[in-house]
């Protein structure tokens, strides 16, 4: 059998390496544009920030180890074309500008997604820079070191962490981003306060609500106009999202809006023959019960495993995802899973939520630590939907908790009643994954005696 596996970062390197183990006969052809594999990306602000000294500790798999097992590795080299069909592809060498042609039985498409760049005045200008691969993160490095103030537009997770970075780097930095706060989509204002706080105690200017309108210099960026503003700048870096990498198939597999590719739960397109994993494709969103675009590497991961597994048929089926993060900005300690109130909403579910702030060990302890902590489920159901945490100290594993409690459709009476140990040192005796969800049962059994109550006087 013969595999031709176009793009080799997180699900193209876990499929090649669970291929290898279950299939060690099969002929495999990679095809890179890039002449690394296996880049962490999100360790890119480590680097950046010095956390990371050496950046060959951001890959975790090399060409090399995969030749020596047989894998055919065609690095800087862009597939041209490819007919799903006729099972064929054409690769240029990016260097010599060679042709490759080659046949496969079975196709993996793993091309990954790329930074959204709109047609910004001025993108053409020296220090303008995106933040993706390894050799930008390098550009990044480079070209940092001799200046003073540096621009980030976009403020996900990889800009919140590029400006924590840059500050500590002693950098005058601003971010700039069309939403009102930062980490929009991801957290409520309660999560994100405290983080914008902390920028702004180091000095960070936050242009909130403000859309770039043109970089302007001479050769070289000197400032970024937005439509409120004007700032100084020495380098920028764009971080405002990412799409799927998939302009190869428009036409040939099905697809959602963005361009993200649509598999079934074995990994497999609307086209015999032909899997796709990771960033260039859409996953179970297990939050709507609906097929979204969340490019994590965690999802890349599983998805690129799941190939492997079904390259001859189906036999291990996805779980879904649930879009679970986490973030460390400063002495900030926060991870979220699955939907915010505002994005349940435009998903067109009806949902409420419940809020802790409090202390998680008793109050007799001598050392304590505040938690907050929010619970978001359907209000028909009282499935749970999503859920947000942030403190000082480190509570982000109770989201892979509730990131586990949404995958199997858990209500919040059933969190509520969970076994969780109590010892002083850790926890209170109501766990505060318990308490959050009693207190969301709380606010449903007052709706419904408010609701009897109504009732009963309409009766009267």
């Amino acid at each position: 059998m013969k595999v031709a596996v176009i793009g080799c970062t997180h699900a193209g390197t876990a499929a090649i390496n669970n291929i290898l183990k279950l299939y060690p006969q099969v002929e495999i052809d990679v095809f890179e544009k890039n002449d690394n594999v296996s880049f962490l990306s999100c360790g890119i602000a480590l680097y950046v920030g010095g956390v990371v000294n050496d950046a060959n500790g951001l890959f975790y798999a090399s060409v090399e180890q995969f030749e020596k097992q047989g894998v055919r590795m065609h690095m800087n080299h862009e597939v041209t074309s490819c007919d799903v069909n006729k099972k064929q592809l054409v690769a240029k060498d990016m260097k010599t500008n060679e042709i490759t042609a080659v046949d496969y039985d079975k196709l993996i498409i793993t091309s990954g997604s790329w930074p959204v760049t709109p047609p910004i005045p001025g993108s053409n200008l020296e220090n303008v820079l995106l933040c993706k691969n390894f050799a930008h993160a390098n550009e990044i490095i480079a070209r940092s070191a001799s200046v003073e103030n540096v621009v980030v537009v976009g403020a996900g997770y990889i800009g919140v962490e590029l400006v924590e970075a840059f500050e500590q780097n002693g950098k005058n930095v601003t971010l700039i981003d069309s939403e009102e706060r930062i980490l929009n989509r991801y957290l409520d204002e309660a999560f994100t306060a405290p983080v914008e706080k902390s920028f702004e105690q180091r000095g960070i200017t936050l242009a909130l609500g403000q859309t770039v309108s043109e970089f302007a210099g001479t050769d070289v960026v000197e400032k970024v106009i937005t439509d409120q503003g004007e700032y100084k700048a020495d380098l920028v870096v764009m971080c405002i999202g990412f799409r799927p990498n998939t302009q190869l198939f428009n036409g040939q597999i099905d697809m959602l809006g963005n361009g993200a590719i649509v598999v079934n739960e074995y990994m497999q397109t609307s086209v015999a023959d032909v899997y796709a994993a990771g960033d260039c494709c859409a996953v179970n969103y297990n939050a709507t019960k609906q097929p979204a675009y969340i490019p994590l590497a965690t999802n890349a991961v599983r998805m690129g495993t799941l190939v492997a597994h079904n390259l001859v048929k189906p036999v291990l089926a996805h779980p879904g995802t649930q879009g679970t993060s986490g973030l460390k900005i400063y002495n900030h300690n926060i991870a979220s899973t699955g939907l915010t109130e505002r994005a349940a909403a435009m998903s067109g579910l009806s949902v409420d939520s419940a809020y802790i702030e409090d202390t998680y060990r008793p109050e007799f302890m001598p050392e304590n630590a505040l938690i907050q902590l929010k619970l978001v489920y359907e209000t028909d159901t009282h499935r749970i939907v999503g859920a947000q945490v942030i403190s000082d100290t480190d509570f982000t594993q109770a989201i892979n908790t509730i990131s586990v409690c949404i995958a199997n459709n858990m209500t919040i009476e059933q969190l509520a009643l969970t076994d969780f140990f109590f010892q002083p040192h850790f926890n209170k005796p109501v766990n505060y994954l318990n308490q959050v969800a009693l207190d969301a049962m709380a606010k449903e059994n007052a709706k419904a005696a408010e609701g009897l109550s109504k009732e009963h006087a309409v009766l009267v």
